[in-house]
């Protein structure tokens, strides 16, 4: 699997790389995001909301767990950090499969519950603001989407 990688050195850096992704983001589209507490996984998600054209303020949907947001897609936020055997309820499938774009942070707990093909972005960071941005994809159109970003 081939993965692409960045190095960006603050906030909206990090905000610019997922308005390019998000630029080119289809319905359907899953994108799984790790890392640490404080990596800048809603970071990301911020910069996504706006390259969607999302006016509202984008948080953590922590005690939620699922925030839609309306813009070019319907972006859907999850967090499933706080979630233990629950996931079975939820319908997950519905926004994988649906109109919209799905961010998943703490992907990796629900695992089985993901779609074989998305995009995974794993954030490290490194010190203060630097962080090292790592992106997987899993299919087809996620290389694809990775070979334009990469290329612009």
């Amino acid at each position: 699997m081939k993965q692409f990688e960045l190095t960006v050195h603050s906030p909206e850096e990090t905000k610019a790389v997922a308005r390019r992704l998000a630029e080119r983001l289809r319905p359907g589209m899953v994108i799984a995001l790790e890392g640490d507490l404080g990596a800048g996984k809603t970071t990301f998600t911020k910069g996504l909301a706006e390259g969607l054209g999302i006016t509202q303020n984008v948080n953590s949907p922590t005690f939620t767990i699922i925030k839609q947001y309306d813009g070019r897609l319907p972006l859907y936020h999850m967090d499933v950090y706080r979630l233990e055997d629950e996931w079975e309820d939820l319908g997950f499938d519905e926004y994988f499969n649906g109109d919209g774009v799905t961010v998943v942070e703490w992907a990796h707990l629900i695992a089985g519950q993901l779609p074989e093909e998305r995009l995974t972005v794993s954030l490290f960071r490194y010190g203060g603001d630097e962080r090292r941005l790592v992106f997987e994809p899993l299919g087809r159109r996620y290389e694809q989407l990775c070979k334009e970003i990469f290329a612009s």
